[in-house]
């Protein structure tokens, strides 16, 4: 496994990190297959694991704690977020001190810690002003309960410019990692949000490196999905609404490029996202630990200059910029 650091941080995580979205704890049998993939992760290198106090109404975080519970602790690079509703209360959601203080309050007895790494805010909160959601984050990181704070993807390049403004005002803890979606089919990153977080040294934990599915390969134009697949059951069919012809046809093409590399699309997938240095490390779902396995091979796998030429030529990306005159 290989590291880097977060943005301009002292912070080392690897570059391939677990996340917890997509953990499966609806029985005994699968419990047992996700301690496995965690363990794995753990042997294998990992120190980078997500989590956030909305993922399975808070089970999500005592099941990685428990687990986790069996390794030194400053091995360990452990992260949750703070937004969704955790109460029916007024105050039970949202970036308000009361919400945010006493959100890391349950995330940490939730996973039996006296810190967290990295604490994300999940959303952008447009109820509460700024300056108190990052006055209550700095404030955490001052009392020792987070190390380290960063924003969603929802904070965009705009809001992450008001935040920094607003850190120099006060001198708070800075803003040290932003964590969006980011895989070869979705790029909106590299619009705006890359250059922000080049510009004030924020670290990128990126997920979703193979796009739902889509950019594993398994699925093929024309043919019925593979049964048990995530496009057969995913209720709000995020994916389903990836597999248009355009797509499949440019995942062929790439799992071409993958089969000249000796290597499968997943890992072509996840490798391309580390080509780009602003990236810290791409958290990786899996269902059973030979996914998280193969996902991990691609700290390894070095794509040649011309096969990413090929690589962009396939995927069509124009970065937006307005000319006039």
């Amino acid at each position: 496994m290989k590291y880097r650091n977060v943005g301009r941080s002292g912070l080392k995580i690897s570059e391939i990190g677990l996340g917890s979205w997509m953990t499966d704890l609806s029985g005994s049998a699968q419990e047992d297959i996700a301690k496995d993939i965690v363990r794995a992760a753990y042997d294998n290198g990992i120190n980078f694991f997500d989590c956030a106090d909305a993922y399975s109404g808070g089970a999500a975080e005592r099941f990685l704690g428990n687990v986790l519970s069996d390794y030194p602790r400053h091995e360990l690079v452990i992260s949750s977020k703070v937004f969704f509703p955790t109460s029916r209360d007024a105050n039970g959601w949202g970036l308000s001190r009361k919400h945010i203080n006493e959100s890391i309050d349950r995330s940490l007895a939730n996973m039996k810690l006296d810190y967290l790494d990295l604490y994300y805010c999940h959303r952008y909160d447009p109820t509460t002003p700024m300056e108190e959601t990052l006055r209550a984050l700095s404030d955490l990181v001052t009392s020792g309960k987070i190390l380290y704070y960063g924003v969603s993807e929802e904070w965009g390049s705009a809001r992450l410019e008001e935040a920094e403004r607003i850190i120099e005002k006060y001198s708070l803890h800075p803003l040290t990692v932003i964590q969006p979606q980011y895989n070869m089919v979705d790029r909106y990153i590299e619009h705006e949000i890359m250059g922000t977080c080049n510009k004030y040294g924020i670290g990128i934990t990126s997920f979703s490196p193979l796009s739902q599915g889509l950019l594993t390969g398994k699925y093929k134009k024309g043919e019925a999905y593979p049964e048990g697949s995530r496009a057969t059951h995913q209720a709000d069919k995020q994916i389903n609404n990836l597999l248009t012809d355009e797509n499949l046809d440019k995942v062929e093409k790439l799992d071409k490029i993958a089969a000249e590399l000796d290597t499968n699309m997943s890992i072509l997938a996840t490798a391309w996202i580390l080509k780009h240095p602003e990236i810290s490390s791409v958290i990786a779902g899996a269902s059973k630990t030979s996914q998280l396995l193969n996902n991990i091979k691609a700290t390894d796998l070095v794509i040649p200059d011309d096969a990413m030429k090929r690589i962009e030529e396939i995927l069509g990306f124009t970065r937006f910029e307005r000319h006039v005159g």
